[in-house]
């Protein structure tokens, strides 16, 4: 093979040919010991995604991250937009997670815990494997012409598909909505809940399309991560990979000779590990953007090399450093930076999130007011307070002034704030004017909810300078 068809791989993506047309993807069922690993992780994550939305804490769904309403739902305890500062943390804490993760695993998160890949390989494509075979009897059955056996075999993965994908978009919206507002959906009459059955029919139409059509194209070509990777590893980054060193030159395997002797490397050139790769590229090429870490080549490549009676781990998560120097994984400058940076904001995010408080009480005098002068002698202020209830409990709340003679007037005799609300109410500070020092008054002020103490406040009060 000349050295420009060795390197025209890297001229375009494995799922599209020169002309510009999809290449469809027909990957060899799996199995190895990492297969099974992975399937475990998977169904896993599975139980915890369909489980979660139902799961409640406290009367509380365990994650929901409703968009609409403005309210985010962490292991039962309610976000309002008043947290969003904890989120952006959070999503930086995400970020630099990824970046460390990848820097030293490469894209094994895509592999092992990306959605898209659980439910491409673990669900839908087993469901494949289950009712037209493995590659070569799916290769097959396109081909054929449309009889009657490949009407069902497609109408029944088809409808499957439709089915799933609807549990899927259901899960999800119960992640945005909530499970009792989706419940709803479901058994309130038909016409009651119009615009949340079109969602519903958004959602399943986009997971069907995803996973029947668009699959590794997301991976390939729409995730943005395997763009990163390239920027993201070096040469210390642990991936899945062929020890050129060891599996050069490649030859067909014969019975009872001296490979080594002739000159022979230990890759028989069997294709296995291209025929189990569910984005369609060769590892043996080298670190690609659409490998996506899966270890299925790992496992075919294995099983081959134990059948030959050669060492296992021709292919296996190893630095491109480690095939050179056969050097295990190394702590970097760059991997120690990311880790320190990684764990002082985590720490950071834990201090906000314990010192975090279920009532938030704003209390400021009213914009564009000055001070008045009562018949009684006495210093006016207007005030506003905004009060907000991250509980599922109601408060009735009173305001007190903390060690100053003084009166707090309100409309009302008690303010009632409801469970998961926000309030905003006036009410007049009156001081007599003797306490008034420089024309100003720091007062400080006690929140009563239910009679009991939920927040102290200061806030500043003007009058007259004596």
């Amino acid at each position: 093979m000349i050295e420009d068809e060795e390197d025209s791989f890297r001229d375009r993506i494995s799922t599209v040919n020169e002309e510009g047309k999809r290449v469809w993807i027909y990957p060899k069922k799996p199995k190895g010991w990492f297969y099974q690993q992975r399937k475990k992780v998977s169904y896993l994550l599975l139980i915890m995604l369909f489980s979660f939305p139902h799961i409640k804490i406290n009367g509380e769904q365990l994650l929901l991250f409703n968009i609409i309403d403005r309210k985010f739902i962490l292991f039962g305890k309610v976000f309002w937009p008043q947290d969003m500062f904890l989120f952006a943390l959070a999503i930086i804490i995400g970020l630099v997670f990824i970046i460390l993760f990848t820097v030293i695993f490469g894209r094994l998160f895509c592999g092992w815990i990306c959605p898209q890949t659980i439910f491409m390989e673990m669900v839908f494509r087993r469901i494949e494997y289950w009712i037209e075979g493995d590659f070569t009897h799916q290769r097959k059955l396109d081909k054929a012409p449309w009889n009657g056996d490949k009407i069902f075999k497609r109408i029944a993965k088809h409808t499957i598909f439709w089915l799933i994908s609807f549990l899927i978009a259901n899960t999800f919206l119960a992640y945005i909505i909530g499970s009792d507002a989706l419940w709803a959906i479901q058994t309130d009459p038909f016409g009651t809940h119009i615009s949340g059955l079109i969602s519903l029919i958004i959602f399943t139409t986009v997971f069907y399309l995803v996973f029947a059509r668009l699959r590794e194209q997301v991976c390939t070509t729409i995730c943005p991560y395997g763009r990163l990777q390239g920027v993201l590893l070096d040469k210390d980054s642990m991936v899945v990979a062929y020890d050129h060193k060891r599996g050069e030159s490649r030859a067909k395997f014969k019975k009872g000779e001296d490979r080594e002797a002739e000159g022979k490397g230990d890759c028989v050139d069997c294709y296995q590990c291209v025929h189990v790769c569910p984005t369609g590229i060769d590892i043996r090429n080298g670190t690609q953007l659409e490998c996506i870490n899966c270890t299925a080549c790992i496992d075919a490549c294995d099983s081959i090399m134990e059948g030959v009676g050669l060492e296992k781990g021709l292919i296996r998560f190893v630095s491109e450093n480690g095939i050179e120097n056969r050097t295990r994984f190394q702590w970097t400058k760059r991997v120690k930076s990311y880790t320190i940076l990684l764990a002082g904001m985590i720490v950071v995010l834990l201090i906000l999130l314990i010192t975090r408080k279920d009532f938030e009480t704003t209390i400021i005098r009213q914009r564009g007011t000055t001070y008045q002068m009562t018949n009684d002698g006495m210093v006016s202020n207007i005030f506003e307070v905004n009060l907000l209830n991250k509980t599922r409990k109601g408060f009735d709340i009173q305001l007190e002034l903390e060690g100053v003679e003084g009166q707090i007037l309100t409309a009302v005799d008690t303010i009632h704030l409801k469970a998961e609300a926000q309030l905003n109410e006036r009410f007049i500070i009156k001081l007599p004017l003797k306490s008034m020092e420089d024309g100003t008054k720091k007062l400080n002020i006690i929140v009563l909810g239910n009679g009991k103490e939920i927040q102290r406040v200061s806030t500043k009060f003007i009058g007259p300078s004596l």
